[in-house]
C-alpha cells in the first residue's frame, strides 16, 4: 500500500480520471441499444444485461438479440476494472479515516462484480451473472450511503445527494428483487438501481479534480 501512496502523490490526478472515464458505460449503450435489428431495445422492459446477451431468442419472456453484445460486455469489465482501479487509488488520499477504507473497499468490491458480469452474460453461467450484479447493486450504493457521511461533512447539499443516491437505489433494489418494478418496468427499475452509482462516479471524479477540499495533496520530501 506504501508504493501505491506513493504513486498516487506522484499522480494524483490519475484516480480521479479513472472515475470520470466510467462514462463509456452509457456511450456504449446507446450505442449497443440502437444496434438491434429485430425488435427495438426498450430501455422500459429490457434490462442492462440484456445489451449484453450473446444469443437471440426469449429470456424471461422478453425477445433478445443484441448484435453488439461483444462490445457491451467489454464495457461492463471495463467498468469494473475503473470502478475498482478508482476506489484503491483515491482511497489513498483519505486513508486517516475508518470509513473512508469501508466504503472504497465496497465500492472496489462492487467494481468486482461489475466485470464478472461482464464476463458472464446473463444467458451464459446465469449464477455468477447474479452474483456478480449482486455487488454493485448492493454493496455498491452501502457504499455511497457511507462516502456520503464520511466525505461531504462540510456540504449538507452534497452529503445529501450522495447519501440519497444510495437510499433510492437500495429501494429500487427491495423493489427489483420482489418483482415490484410499477410503471417503470424491469429496465426502469433496474436503472434506478444501477445509474445513480454511475453518475456518482463521474461527478466526485470531477469534483475531486477540481474542489480544493479534495484536491489531492502533495506531501513534501
Amino acid at each position: 500500500m506504501k508504493r501505491i501512496k506513493v504513486f498516487t502523490d506522484r499522480y494524483p490526478y490519475l484516480g480521479p480520471a479513472i472515475w470520470i472515464l466510467t462514462v463509456e458505460y452509457f456511450i456504449i449503450q446507446l450505442i449497443v441499444a440502437t444496434s438491434w435489428k429485430v425488435t427495438a431495445y426498450s430501455w422500459r422492459f429490457n434490462t442492462i444485461s440484456d445489451l449484453g446477451s450473446t444469443t437471440c431468442g426469449y429470456l424471461d419472456g422478453r425477445y433478445v438479440c443484441s448484435p453488439l453484445h461483444s462490445l457491451m460486455n467489454i464495457s461492463l469489465i471495463a467498468l469494473g476494472f475503473l470502478m475498482s482501479s478508482g476506489s484503491l487509488l483515491i482511497y489513498q488520499e483519505f486513508r486517516e479515516r475508518t470509513s473512508t477504507f469501508l466504503g472504497f473497499s465496497l465500492m472496489g468490491m462492487a467494481g468486482f462484480g461489475t466485470l464478472v458480469v461482464g464476463i458472464f452474460p446473463e444467458n451464459t453461467v446465469s449464477l455468477l451473472h447474479i452474483l456478480g450484479a449482486s455487488l454493485p447493486f448492493l454493496l455498491g450504493n452501502i457504499s455511497l450511503i457511507i462516502l456520503g457521511l464520511s466525505l461531504f461533512s462540510r456540504s449538507k447539499i452534497l452529503q445529501t445527494y450522495t447519501v440519497l443516491s444510495g437510499v433510492i437505489s437500495l429501494i429500487a433494489l427491495a423493489f427489483y428483487v420482489t418483482h415490484h418494478y410499477t410503471l417503470l418496468g424491469i429496465g426502469g427499475m433496474e436503472r434506478i438501481i444501477a445509474y445513480p452509482q454511475t453518475v456518482w462516479l463521474i461527478f466526485f471524479g470531477l469534483y475531486m479534480s477540481h474542489n480544493e477540499y479534495f484536491r489531492p495533496r502533495k506531501i513534501s520530501k
